[in-house]
């Protein structure tokens, strides 16, 4: 499929104010996986959105400004329509479980076919982080809203200590990378930095926004510290962009995510309703390529085959379960950055940024860090943690279900 030579449907890219509201999705018949299509769209189109934004701020071309300036809305009016699926009654921490779903989902569905090396260690090193942060909402979930994880999100994905948020907290130049070429770059690397970029993204804002919201104190601080965690995840997964491209290449690599998203969730989605939302923005996304290749080609004299030499969708973006993978991946719980590589902590030199930056950003006692009382709380009530695994937990240090064990990752011999 190449949408390049789509005819484009080119319907109004407007929708009247009454069908900006769709029906919602029953949080307990859905399939969990519909929820993560739903969340890692609505963070597909704020980050598009916010692009054009970025886009005109730096654009001195009236003729550009206009046409992008309706590309923004179209796509502002279509993120409307899916943030309108979220039922009103799931809560801010519901959500946030499929939120940690996708995060682990689709970071492993991504590093399973990634080829560059680099991009695959930054997806393994960060859905270490992420799995881990499913585990700490999740026994909060059950703590303080007495609600079945299971029926939120199935049993698609295991709920067990990744490395602990604790020994997150990392300097910033350690979340640098070095940047894929896009000239030479797999298509599949291309799309799999761009779609992990907006997706951490939106993860990140939701959690700035909605954290101080919550019912309860120490979910507003559980929500502050992992914010923080998604903001290193966007540090990184944005420094694997490449810098040396234009605008307008930018804008056409957005929309080639965008079509190719759109495409994945049509083939994929089992919901008839949900699907038709998916066919009409894929339909509109189709249009917004042409518009942009056509601006391209026009202000910079490039055809979009410079960009996209293999233009057709790679393989689709299908979510399926990834037990086995995020195993394997927690074999590697003790890895920390040095410089551009992963080694265990252990062998990090005792001058090493993480070690400072730990210290004063997590102070004299862990034990009142959020996301470690949290479980604490939670095993002092019940006696043991909250935990979904199919085999023992793959780290014989994690496997204690009465101790959340805060020292290993981020303590020199444990």
């Amino acid at each position: 499929m190449n949408p390049f030579e789509l005819k484009a449907k080119q319907k109004s890219l407007y929708y009247p104010l009454n069908a900006l509201s769709l029906k919602s999705y029953d949080k307990y018949a859905t399939d969990p996986y519909t929820k993560t299509r739903i969340i890692l769209m609505n963070g597909t189109e704020f980050e598009s959105n916010w692009f054009y934004h970025q886009f005109a701020r730096h654009c001195k071309n009236k003729d550009v400004l206009k046409v992008i300036a309706e590309i923004r809305r179209s796509e502002q009016l279509q993120q409307k329509r899916i943030a309108s699926l979220k039922p009103v009654n799931e809560s801010i921490l519901e959500t946030t479980l499929s939120y940690e779903q996708l995060a682990v989902d689709l970071t492993a569905i991504l590093a399973k076919r990634e080829k560059n090396s680099v991009v695959k260690k930054q997806l393994d090193f960060a859905l270490l982080e992420d799995f881990d942060h499913l585990y700490r909402f999740t026994d909060m979930l059950e703590m303080d809203e007495k609600q079945n994880y299971k029926k939120l999100i199935g049993s698609y994905t295991e709920i067990m200590p990744g490395r602990p948020t604790i020994s997150e907290p990392r300097a910033p130049m350690q979340d640098l990378k070095t940047p894929i070429n896009s000239n030479t770059a797999n298509p599949l690397t291309k799309l799999a930095v761009s779609i992990i970029t907006g997706a951490e993204q939106q993860t990140m804002n939701y959690y700035m926004n909605v954290g101080s919201f919550y019912h309860k104190e120490h979910g507003r601080r559980l929500y502050s510290e992992i914010a923080m965690i998604e903001e290193q995840h966007v540090s990184g997964y944005e420094s694997l962009k490449d810098p040396t491209k234009s605008w307008l290449e930018c804008a056409l690599m957005n929309e080639y995510v965008e079509c190719y998203l759109y495409y994945s969730c049509m083939q994929t989605e089992k919901d008839a309703r949900i699907k038709e939302v998916w066919e009409r923005h894929y339909e509109t996304e189709v249009y917004h390529l042409k518009v942009v290749s056509d601006l391209l080609q026009k202000y910079e004299g490039k055809h979009y085959s410079e960009e996209f030499s293999e233009p057709d969708f790679p393989e689709l973006l299908d979510f399926k379960e990834n037990k086995k993978y995020v195993r394997e991946v927690l074999e590697s719980v003790r890895l920390n950055t040095f410089g551009l590589e992963y080694i265990d902590v252990n062998d990090l030199p005792p001058s090493h940024p993480y070690f400072k930056y730990q210290k004063t950003y997590i102070g004299a006692n862990p034990l009142k860090v959020p996301s470690h009382k949290i479980i604490k709380d939670y095993i002092t009530k019940n006696g043991t943690d909250l935990r979904y695994e199919t085999a023992p937990h793959p780290i014989t240090a994690l496997r204690d279900r009465k101790f959340d064990n805060y020292e290993i990752a981020r303590v020199k011999g444990k």
